[in-house]
């Protein structure tokens, strides 16, 4: 029983390098992608605005292909990324909200020529 609660223990205390809990990573893609993008896309008229467009994008340029190709597509998508694909998600969505209007066109460019459409 001494194992279980050791184990247990460990996943409790689980942080990431940079000292954000997997569930905290998991909540600043969300705000990123569910909340903050779609809110500047709207304000400053941007062709993306949707919440599940930023998602693509980002999950794509992630993988460098369409991330269903990486992930299980029944599966809830970001619950899959390891903390590092997490921290680098958040990255490139930080990139979008920051204004990078060039590289949110290109890399939906690029999602879109991955899902041949």
């Amino acid at each position: 029983m001494g194992n279980h609660l050791n184990r247990y223990s460990e996943l409790q205390n689980h942080e990431s390098a940079d000292g954000l809990h997997r569930y905290e990573l998991q909540d600043r893609y969300l705000e990123l992608t569910r909340h903050s993008l779609p809110a500047i896309a709207r304000l400053r008229g941007w062709r993306l605005k949707e919440d599940h467009c930023f998602m693509r994008v980002i999950l794509d340029q992630l993988f460098q292909d369409c991330w269903y190709n990486h992930l299980d597509r029944r599966l809830t998508a970001y619950k899959q990324l390891n903390d590092e694909q997490l921290r680098r998600a958040i990255e490139l969505g930080t990139m979008i909200a920051a204004g990078d209007v060039v590289a949110l066109e290109n890399w939906n460019r690029e999602s879109l020529h991955w899902r041949q459409k």
